[in-house]
């Protein structure tokens, strides 16, 4: 039968066969500053890593972004004969991506808040020419430690990341997009169209018109430009500074 006995004030459950196992609700604080800095140094080394894991997810599903724009780019612009749906194809894509990255933002940006109020609080006083006396406040990461919460919203995560990478990558596939159905074949030559019928025409998909394709590369782009400008981040909102991602 497991028996229980006490150990450094902590109640420990033996169990036949195996080591005697603390309960983790009896686990000691660190008593003096010793072990509370030591403990403390493990605790920023472990954020450091996961704040380091979730940013490389982020340059991977960029980097996937940027793969896919190249593969697609090549496909199109190739060959006069390809098809620009090619194109709003590559839209799509690069806007799942989008979806993707703005979801592992919102996990990076909590452990890199945290990062960053331990250097703002605690590191960057302990540097300083002339140290604060006393405790660090870090009550804002006890809440944060009792009770995990996302520190910016899906919007926001997504203007970020446009801002940063993506309005570049959707720039790129309009120009691309554009240089495609602006492009009229004609007799064996290319030339630009000369009229808004031979545009719509170009654009056209089987039986969709080539206005309501327009009108949807229209929307897009302009709800893409919308939560780019809407939900923009205050650059400040981890402290003073500049060096940002």
């Amino acid at each position: 039968m497991p028996g229980r006995d006490s150990y450094a004030g902590a109640i420990v459950i033996e169990v036949p066969g195996t080591i005697k196992i603390p309960d983790h609700a009896g686990l000691p604080l660190p008593s003096n500053s010793p072990e509370a800095i030591t403990m403390l140094a493990h605790y920023y080394r472990g954020e450091i890593a996961r704040m380091i894991s979730w940013r490389d997810r982020l340059d991977r599903t960029t980097n996937w972004a940027i793969g896919a724009l190249a593969a697609m780019l090549s496909i199109s612009l190739s060959t006069g004969q390809a098809h620009h749906s090619v194109l709003l194809f590559a839209m799509l894509l690069i806007q799942m991506l989008l979806f993707i990255e703005a979801r592992r933002y919102r996990f990076y940006h909590v452990y890199r808040a945290r990062v960053r109020l331990l250097e703002r609080v605690y590191f960057a006083a302990m540097f300083a020419a002339e140290p604060t006396p006393g405790r660090a406040a870090l009550g804002e990461l006890n809440e944060n430690l009792r009770a995990p919460r996302f520190t910016i919203s899906f919007p926001q995560a997504m203007s970020r990341r446009l801002r940063r990478n993506y309005c570049w990558i959707f720039l790129v596939v309009l120009l691309a997009w554009l240089v495609k159905t602006t492009s009229f074949s004609s007799e064996g030559h290319t030339r630009l169209v000369h009229s808004a019928t031979e545009f719509l025409g170009n654009t056209a998909i089987a039986g969709v018109p080539g206005l309501a394709v327009v009108l949807a590369v229209l929307a897009l782009y302009t709800w893409l430009g919308f939560t780019m400008w809407r939900y923009e981040l205050d650059e400040d909102e981890l402290g003073p500074g500049q060096v940002h991602v």
